[in-house]
């Protein structure tokens, strides 16, 4: 055993004489680094001389720590809100002033119905305020499932979900479905719920040119040569079409019947949010599926908040019973926040009792905006924006200053000036660094049923009259 270590050490002795130089110089360096490493500090210590006192305070005193948020002006408008005193019903107390509400979106004027609130209120004694607690931790109450069914119902689909908050619906169902890799097709138009649900999916985003079916089938287009190249990726990418029925930043209908067409020319899913057209399109207020009369299987998913027409709280979405199941495993906003109040679930089955027991209600609210898109046309300086069945139309300035910021004080003193006139008005608000596409300035008009003529020519002239001091 010693002669063999002794043979090894002499075979390690010749090697080293027979190495090259240049070897042996650099594994000499290589084990001096080691052993520098070994015994080194890993810091050193900084230099400094110690401070006085007063050296210390004036250093303090001159620190300034970075903002946490960009400074905003005081002026801002999200900062000088109108407060409202008293149920935002047809007639409005705006800062203690009553005015006739051209700003809430009302719609059928549900919202201070006498049946509603008394559904509300014996709701209320039974179930008390809240839930405390989201649908699968002991926040699914019956009346719930019933809101559920009845939506399913009215909307002629196999099953929906809701939500508790109007928002989170569409921005909760996009990333319950489309996921990283998956293409999505947008209208440019899309609203800002749209915006945070594409953020939350990590999805690739194409965006097409508002209401343009010739943009959007050049996208599809290059997408199919795309997936031509690369078929065994193509396979498990998925395609989806999110539009709007009725927009709200543009106050105009999507091209459903085109869109439908496309969807099956290109194999892609639609996605159509709804929050603005349901209750308001179609005969029995089924919205824009109903109003073109396309079948409403063609759609993979609609979605509707029920803040608008319904008056009441929280959202929904429809469709194929295995579509909707999913989202009660995925659908962020479901599973995490507290379910709806019952008093507002309570409230919302009355109201839809109320559209099917009366769908002249649809008529009346068409034949309103009709006449109020006809009393704003020729205002000075003003340019009325939507679709005359529509009730929320943009009045937008003819000839913009070049800057958003006066353009947008102009319109808010045209505002200002209507409420000291006891009409309610109200600017269009955007989160301007946030949204992808940005609207221009406008003030909002909106259309309910409980508006008389009287109230609407007053306020279109009103409106006018502003128009004509301010603009001038």
């Amino acid at each position: 055993m010693a002669s063999g270590q002794q043979w090894v050490l002499v075979e390690m002795v010749q090697a080293l004489y027979e190495a090259p130089a240049y070897h042996l110089i650099l594994e000499g360096i290589l084990i001096l680094w080691i052993v520098r490493l070994l015994f080194s500090k890993t810091y050193k210590l900084q230099e400094r001389s110690d401070l006085t006192e007063k050296e210390k305070e004036d250093l303090i005193e001159e620190w300034q720590p970075e903002p946490l948020v960009p400074p905003v002006s005081k002026d801002h408008p999200s900062l000088n809100y109108d407060i409202v005193s008293g149920p935002p019903s047809h007639n409005i107390v705006v800062n203690g002033k009553q005015c006739i509400n051209f700003a809430s979106f009302n719609f059928l004027g549900l919202l201070d119905n006498e049946r509603v609130k008394q559904k509300a209120l014996a709701s209320l004694r039974k179930y008390g305020v809240g839930t405390c607690g989201p649908r699968g931790f002991y926040g699914t109450f019956d009346v719930h499932l019933e809101l559920e069914d009845r939506l399913a119902k009215f909307m002629r689909t196999e099953e929906a979900i809701i939500y508790s908050y109007g928002f989170a619906t569409i921005a909760s169902a996009i990333p319950a479905y489309s996921k990283r890799g998956d293409i999505v097709f947008v209208d440019e138009a899309a609203c800002f719920s749209i915006q945070k649900g594409l953020q939350a999916s990590r999805s690739f985003i194409k965006y097409f040119k508002h209401n343009d079916m010739e943009d959007l089938e050049r996208l599809l287009k290059e997408q199919e040569v795309e997936d031509q190249k690369n078929p065994r990726k193509a396979r498990v990418t998925r395609r989806f079409i999110v539009v709007e029925g009725l927009y709200i930043n543009t106050a105009d209908v999507c091209p459903l019947p085109d869109l439908v067409k496309l969807k099956y020319k290109y194999k892609v899913r639609i996605f159509l949010e709804e929050s603005m057209s349901f209750g308001v399109l179609g005969g029995r207020g089924r919205g824009v599926t109903e109003h073109f009369g396309v079948n409403i299987d063609d759609i993979d998913l609609i979605s509707a908040n029920m803040e608008n027409a319904v008056a009441s709280i929280g959202g929904f979405c429809c469709g194929r019973s295995f579509v909707i199941d999913h989202q009660r495993l995925s659908g962020q906003g479901y599973c995490f926040s507290a379910s709806l109040p019952p008093m507002l679930a309570a409230a919302a089955i009355e109201a839809l009792n109320i559209m099917e027991e009366d769908p002249d209600i649809f008529s009346v609210l068409r034949e309103k905006c009709e006449q109020v898109h006809k009393a704003l046309q020729g205002t000075p300086g003003i340019k009325v924006v939507g679709e005359s069945y529509v009730p929320a139309l943009h009045l937008q300035l003819e000839s913009s200053s070049g800057s958003r910021e006066t353009d947008v004080k102009r319109l808010r003193q045209i505002v200002d000036y209507c409420l000291e006139r006891q009409i309610a008005l109200t600017l269009a608000r955007y989160l301007d660094k946030e949204e992808r596409f940005l609207p221009p300035p406008s003030i909002r008009v909106v259309v309910t049923i409980e508006q008389t003529t009287e109230d609407i020519n007053r306020a279109a002239s009103c409106i006018r009259e502003a128009a004509l001091v301010i603009l001038k």
